[in-house]
């Protein structure tokens, strides 16, 4: 039997799209036993996904010696730990001299659109396609799995009673993005008009958000109510699981590229994602994401991603968003026939 380790540290986005090529290990050494080092915060997402034998969480200290190392994350903690785990094979990742660096050929692409703002700017390969590289392995498209567990769906189920929603009709809007990229959110003032466009089309409106947006909740959802318009939202304390049953429940989503974006297309809801200032060439789509990309994302991308712009975040508008809502539906309708 293989002893593999994966060490994958990152956001949970990054985490859920990483998703589909541990399962591609798996399928080639299916005699091994695959054990997986996060954070914290992610290991209940992982939990019960069939092709993951062992979850760790940092801090990890191990004598164990594996046959296979594979390190998808260019953290400063991940490439450390990389460095000290030992292993006859390693793939991805590890730190030199305090700089990421990569351990083999495949690994070298990504790192260089990290660093490379001209080939960042030019590059067309998805995440996937190159940590599928960094693995050495052939990419087949495999969607992510999520595990849905019964009390998670329970609890979704409840707050469908409880808020009166009409799960066909119900679109996810999600309104958080990581402090890192300030213009990765749609503007507030074009997020209201497509809410009422919505409503008048009589789709029931969920808003999505974390601990940070706990307040931006409360000021948007009092805002909406003056205007006569009505919408739910999530607990911004939701465990991981109850958000991923909260999404299930959607018709589709909207929302920037961001961790609902993953959960959505793995799964299989019709998602709309809108792109200001990342690479929407690195979003995998499979099928089930409809991207609706800036008219001036190459403006700011990737030179000016950490700053904000009024401008730029209005520069996608309800109309738009609308459309691709409608196309992305019927697209994901066709695949489920």
């Amino acid at each position: 039997m293989r002893k593999i380790v994966i060490i994958k540290l990152g956001a949970k986005g990054d985490v859920v799209r990483t998703l589909p090529i541990v399962r591609s290990i798996k399928d080639k050494y299916k005699d091994s036993k695959i054990k997986w080092i996060t954070k914290d915060n992610v290991k209940e997402i992982l939990s019960g996904i069939q092709y993951i034998d062992q979850l760790f969480t940092v801090p990890f200290e191990s004598k164990e010696e594996f046959d296979i190392l594979y390190n998808f994350d260019i953290d400063e903690y991940a490439t450390a730990l990389a460095n000290k785990i030992k292993a006859k094979e390693k793939f991805g990742f590890f730190s030199e001299a305090g700089y990421p660096a990569a351990y083999n050929v495949g690994a070298e692409y990504y790192l260089n659109t990290l660093f490379d703002d001209e080939l960042k700017k030019t590059n067309t390969k998805t995440y996937q396609e190159m940590m599928f590289m960094a693995a050495e392995l052939p990419n087949n498209k495999e969607l992510a799995e999520m595990v849905l567990n019964k009390k998670d769906v329970e609890y979704a189920e409840e707050f469908v009673k409880t808020n009166n929603i009409q799960k066909e009709n119900l679109l996810g809007i999600h309104l958080g993005a990581s402090p890192r990229w300030p213009s990765k959110v749609w503007h507030e003032e074009r997020i209201k008009e497509f809410i009422k466009k919505a409503r008048e089309k009589n789709h029931d409106i969920l808003i999505f958000g974390g601990p940070d947006e706990t307040e931006k909740h409360k000021k948007f959802v009092r805002a909406l109510e003056k205007d006569g318009v009505s919408v739910c939202r999530n607990n911004p304390k939701n465990t991981g699981g109850q958000f991923i049953a909260l999404v299930n429940l959607c018709r589709a989503i909207i929302c920037s590229d961001s961790f609902p974006l993953h959960v959505s297309i793995a799964l299989k809801k019709p998602t709309i994602g809108l792109f200001f200032c990342t690479s929407p060439n690195e979003v995998e789509s499979y099928g089930f994401l409809t991207k609706v990309v800036s008219p001036i994302l190459h403006d700011f991308f990737p030179e000016k991603m950490d700053q904000y712009s009024e401008e730029l975040t209005k520069s996608i508008t309800a109309e738009e968003v609308l459309f691709a809502l409608e196309a992305g539906i019927c697209q994901t309708e066709k695949l489920s026939d």
